[in-house]
C-alpha cells in the first residue's frame, strides 16, 4: 500500500536522553499516536527495568507495540516491520499523526530502509551448507558459492564465515547471484520506507546523560526492579536472549545468583548503560539519514511547538 503522502515523525535518542516525556508532550499537542520501537517495550512485565511509559501516560496519548508478547516469546524484525505497518496505517486511517519512539537501531532502521530479507531459506538448504561447512570449512563453501557466483568476492567479505554462509544460503536457495539478490533487498518498498520522514535525535552533553542515568539505575532499584526479575523468572523469561540480555536484567540475575552485592549490581547496572548510550550515538550517527539534533542539556532553551521544524 501507499502511504498517501502521510508523514511519519521519527523521535530517537540514546537511552536516559529524555525521550519519553518529549514523545508524550508533543504527542499531546500534535493530534498523535505513539508507536514504539523499543525492542523491549514488546514483552509484558518486563516495566522497570525498561523504564516502559506507566499506565497515566498511555492514557494521555495512545500507544501501541508495547505489552504484546509473554516474556518467554521473542519477537523478531519480520514481524515488527509486518505489526508496524498495519498500526501506522492505522493511525493514519484515523486522520491522527504517527510519532515513532525508541532507540533500538535495527528497529528504528525498519522505517528508512528494507530490513527484512525476502529470501526464506529452508531448512534442507541450511542442512547442505551446513554439512558443506562441517566438511570443507570456508574454503569449501566459497568454492560451492562461486559455482552459483563467479563474482561473488566482489559483493562480500569472504573471509567472513558468517557472511559466506548467509550468501550461500540465499544463492542455493535462488540460483541467483549475490549482486541480485542484495539488489532485490535493497529495492523492497513498503509504507514505511516509502512516507515522509521527519527525525529527530535527541542528546545532551555526557556528563548531563551520565547523571541521568545513574539517577535512572537507583529509581529502577527503589521501584522494585530486582522483584520484577524474580517474578519474570516465573514467566519463563530466561528462555528468551532478547530480554534475559537485556541491561539491568542480565545484572540483577547475576545480583540474585550471589555473584555480587546490592553496590556493585548498581555500578554494573550504571556502567553497563553508559556503554550502551555510546555506543547508540554512534549508531545515530553512523546508520541513520540526517536528521534535525536537538540538544537537552540546557532544557529552559528547549520549545516543544519548534520540535519538527
Amino acid at each position: 500500500m501507499e502511504s498517501k503522502g502521510n508523514p511519519l515523525f521519527v523521535l530517537t535518542g540514546c537511552t536516559a536522553v529524555g525521550k519519553t516525556e518529549v514523545a508524550l508532550s508533543w504527542a499531546e499537542s500534535r493530534n498523535a499516536e505513539i508507536v514504539s520501537c523499543d525492542s523491549l517495550l514488546f514483552y509484558r512485565h518486563l516495566d522497570v527495568g525498561t523504564a516502559k511509559p506507566t499506565a497515566s501516560e498511555r492514557v494521555r496519548v495512545p500507544h501501541h507495540l508495547i505489552d504484546i508478547r509473554l516474556p518467554s516469546e521473542q519477537v523478531d524484525i519480520g514481524e515488527y516491520v509486518e505489526m508496524a505497518i498495519q498500526t501506522v496505517e492505522e493511525i493514519w486511517g484515523r486522520g491522527r499523526n504517527v510519532l515513532v519512539t525508541g532507540g533500538s537501531g535495527f528497529y528504528l532502521k525498519a522505517f528508512f530502509e528494507p530490513v527484512v530479507d525476502s529470501v526464506l531459506v529452508s531448512p534442507e538448504t541450511r542442512a547442505k551448507v551446513l554439512q558443506i561447512d562441517q566438511e570443507a570449512g570456508l574454503e569449501g563453501m566459497l568454492k560451492a558459492l562461486k559455482k552459483i557466483d563467479p563474482n561473488c568476492e566482489e559483493e562480500i567479505d569472504t573471509k567472513n564465515p558468517r557472511r559466506v554462509v548467509k550468501a550461500l544460503e540465499r544463492c542455493l536457495e535462488t540460483g541467483e547471484s549475490v549482486r541480485t539478490l542484495k539488489t532485490r533487498f535493497q529495492n523492497q518498498r513498503n509504507p514505511l520506507i516509502d512516507s515522509k520522514k521527519n527525525l529527530v535525535v535527541l542528546k545532551r552533553e555526557k556528563s548531563d546523560l551520565n547523571v541521568r542515568i545513574e539517577k535512572r539505575v537507583f529509581e529502577m532499584l527503589d521501584n522494585g526492579l530486582i522483584d520484577e526479575v524474580e517474578r519474570l523468572k516465573e514467566f519463563g523469561f530466561e528462555s528468551n536472549p532478547s530480554a534475559v540480555n537485556a541491561i539491568g536484567y542480565r545484572e540483577t540475575l547475576e545480583y540474585l545468583s550471589g555473584r555480587y552485592d546490592r553496590d556493585t549490581l548498581i555500578e554494573r547496572i550504571a556502567t553497563n548503560t553508559r556503554r550502551l548510550a555510546k555506543k547508540q550515538r554512534t549508531w545515530f550517527r553512523t546508520q541513520l539519514p540526517d536528521g534535525k539534533r536537538v540538544d537537552l542539556t540546557n532544557t529552559e532553551l528547549f520549545d516543544i511547538d519548534s520540535l519538527f521544524n
